[in-house]
């Protein structure tokens, strides 16, 4: 493969887009070189912007051609350095944030088609504009984009109900690295006609080709809609009180998160507007989400149903419920802005791991002990996803520990987290991916059979190796 590239090739790719859709100046490519937590710091001669799927071919066929690698981003967001080009290479960057287009919006088949360029946010607003909803729900959706979304199989907060862009999405539109167009943007739930090659596509981060388009799942708007926090006890607590909240409520519940109080502490402390909405403090805390199809009366009775019947059990120790639209929303950006909280804390070392449901209070109990036994002082900051097993396993540095010597511990603490995870028969990447960060994990930890056919598939697409060299698998 190509590891530098010369000029004359670059002008060759940048006639492709056009020079007014090309950035050569460093100062320009910069913010294209480094992922959002610093982790990872790459190098590229270029940044192409195509506006069209028949530039993106060209440029791949190109690439395969002359053996140039190519690294494909959108929204710059993700958290595994999948989306960095390498360091001290001379990776291409194609950027998709010209294609933004929204192609389609069926309302009575609940189906959407997009650019993979599309911010996820005017997804949404589309969607809603139309009487209906898109309901991946991140963090990072004013800057992330559907092609990154589709290519980390992106989960976010409302898993527990609708699950995640593996199960958002019907059909792609996909070129190859050979530049040849795979359009299968069907808007079929059902399609039994062979190998499912969209779910090749959907988690392989840019190693088999690049995700130009997609056909999206709608759901209707829900009609009523309620969320509470609450002040609990214990991890053992909180896995009660979903498992009641499952029962109680089927699939009127949206989202169960679970934070501990260091995180509410963090967040109040670091995030403008954010406070503790209870008035005295608590070991653990569950935000709840419900949403009905008929009314906001019946999404309010369901949720006082079920605070009521926590108190009566003694799970719940005190609560809020939101009295408007505006307190939703503030409820959940204190969940949402817990990761953003623990930078002013200092170094923060990230786990995005999941566990079965049932398994995470021996988890976390497990993990604490390891942590603090090995690390005393660390601050533990785990929250997430309770419903579905995702707890992003966050450590802050002990406060004045130097932050070099404790991110410099990163992996010896993976070593800690990712071992009780798999012990558990959980995952060491739950929704941000693989990327750079846990290639050689992956490798470590699946069966050599796995890591093989994941291999062949990598060949078989991409022959001249040139698709987001070094993330996922070596090949």
């Amino acid at each position: 493969m190509t590891q530098t590239v010369s000029p004359a090739l670059l002008d060759r790719f940048a006639s492709i887009v056009g020079e007014g859709h090309v950035l050569r100046a460093a100062a320009d490519i910069a913010p294209h070189l480094v992922e959002n937590r610093g982790l990872y710091h790459g190098a590229s001669p270029m940044v192409l912007k195509p506006g069209s799927v028949a530039e993106v071919s060209a440029i791949l066929k190109l690439a395969s051609e002359t053996g140039t690698a190519i690294v494909p981003q959108t929204g710059n967001t993700g958290l595994v350095g999948g989306q960095t080009p390498r360091e001290g290479s001379a990776d291409i960057l194609v950027s998709l944030e010209r294609m933004t287009r929204i192609r389609d919006v069926d309302p009575v088949g609940n189906t959407m088609v997009v650019d993979a360029g599309c911010i996820l946010a005017e997804v949404q607003k589309a969607a809603e504009e139309h009487g209906r909803m898109f309901p991946l729900s991140l963090g990072s959706e004013g800057s992330c984009r559907i092609g990154g979304n589709l290519s980390t199989n992106a989960g976010g907060t409302a898993v527990l109900a609708y699950g995640n862009m593996r199960q958002l999405c019907l059909g792609l539109e996909v070129v190859l690295p050979t530049g040849e167009i795979w359009d299968g943007l069907r808007r079929l739930k059902k399609d039994n006609t062979g190998y499912d090659l969209r779910d090749l596509f959907i988690g392989a981060e840019g190693t088999l080709g690049i995700i130009t388009g997609a056909v999206l799942k709608l759901f209707p708007q829900p009609l009523g809609h309620q969320v509470a926090f609450a002040g609990i006890a214990s991890v053992e607590d909180a896995l009660t009180l979903f498992k009641d909240a499952s029962s109680r409520c089927g699939p009127a519940l949206t989202g169960f998160e679970l934070m501990p109080r260091i995180g509410v502490e963090f967040t109040s402390r670091h995030i403008p507007g954010v406070r503790d909405p209870l008035s005295s403090p608590h070991p653990w805390y569950v935000l709840i989400d419900i949403s009905t199809s008929d009314s906001a009366e019946t999404a309010g009775r369901m949720m006082t149903a079920l605070l009521e019947q926590g108190y009566e059990a003694g799970l719940i120790k005190d609560a809020t419920v939101a009295a408007s639209e505006a307190q939703q929303k503030a409820l959940w950006h204190m969940r949402e802005s817990m990761s953003d909280a623990q930078k002013p804390e200092g170094g923060s070392i990230k786990h995005d791991v999941s566990v079965p449901v049932a398994s995470i209070p021996a988890f976390m109990h497990e993990a604490e002990n390891a942590i603090m036994a090995a690390l005393p002082g660390a601050r533990i900051c785990a929250f997430g996803h309770m419903g579905d097993g995702n707890i992003h396993y966050n450590i802050s540095q002990p406060v004045g520990a130097d932050k070099a010597a404790f991110i410099a511990r990163w992996r010896e603490m993976n070593k800690i987290v990712h071992g009780l995870v798999l012990q558990h028969g959980g995952s060491i990447s739950a929704e941000h991916g693989i990327g750079q960060l846990k290639r050689d994990e992956l490798a470590s930890i699946r069966p050599q059979i796995e890591m093989d056919l994941m291999r062949r598939i990598k060949r078989a697409f991409d022959p001249a190796g040139v698709m987001n060299p070094g993330k996922v698998v070596a090949v």
